[in-house]
């Protein structure tokens, strides 16, 4: 998989893609992450990319001219292009699901108070958030897309079938997970986990799942599917937690 980052700050990377399932994805030859800087394509000996916003405000606004040439310069038939913005969708794993199919992808990365709207218009594919908050640039979004991305590769993890279990991969946020010691600061890792009952260790973590996420993500459960006895344990939940009118979401 392809992916040119357009970015000032190219060098925000050299960490970020250094480690990780990232690393392991670049050194595998199953990512090819590039850069490409808008400044490279600007006309003026100060290399300009930023300009005062037409009908004055507060902030600098991203020229169309470089950035746009910027996308050009990379951008071929089976690209796709995604401004991170933070009025772009909520980025999450069913879409980093459906980017990890592309051919190609290019991630545009905002600064300053915006782009030119022009960009978005003539240049731009989809819109990506990573979160309700604003960040300095679309630099830390692109790390998010782009490890997001990279675990989900073949032969990026150690285990992939850890990546199927994961919060998210089926509606759910994940059950809790024990290791060794059995005992720690006064407290036992749960019985059905040691008692070799597979069947019963995933009801257990079924049920672990369903509690924890009707606590902390009701929203989540609109999509999956409960039997009678798991949409008791659920409203049970939101009884709990007290939530006024969550039971209507499930």
């Amino acid at each position: 998989m392809r992916v040119h980052i357009v970015t000032l700050f190219p060098e925000y990377f050299r960490g970020p893609f250094d480690c990780g399932p990232t690393r392991v994805a670049c050194e595998r030859g199953l990512l090819a992450p590039a850069f490409v800087n808008p400044r490279d394509f600007t006309s003026d000996p100060h290399r300009t990319v930023d300009d005062y916003p037409f009908g004055g405000g507060a902030g600098m606004v991203l020229r169309p001219e470089p950035l746009c040439r910027a996308i050009d310069s990379v951008r071929g038939p089976g690209s796709h292009v995604v401004l991170l913005s933070a009025r772009g969708r909520r980025f999450d794993h069913q879409h980093a699901t459906r980017l990890q199919h592309l051919e190609h992808l290019v991630l545009v990365c905002g600064r300053y108070k915006d782009v030119d709207e022009r960009v978005r218009a003539s240049a731009v594919d989809e819109e990506l958030s990573v979160g309700d908050f604003i960040l300095a640039g679309g630099e830390a979004a692109a790390v998010v897309v782009v490890e997001a991305l990279a675990r989900l590769l073949p032969g990026a993890v150690e285990h992939p079938e850890s990546v199927a279990t994961d919060s998210f991969s089926n509606s759910l946020l994940d059950a809790p997970w024990y290791t060794r010691p059995r005992e720690f600061r006064g407290r036992s890792v749960p019985e059905v986990l040691l008692s070799g009952d597979h069947a019963a260790v995933a009801r257990w973590r079924r049920e672990q799942a369903l509690r924890l996420t009707a606590r902390r993500r009701p929203e989540l459960l609109r999509d999956e599917t409960l039997s009678a006895a798991e949409l008791a344990l659920v409203r049970q939940e939101l009884a709990k937690e007290n939530h006024d009118g969550q039971e209507d979401q499930v």
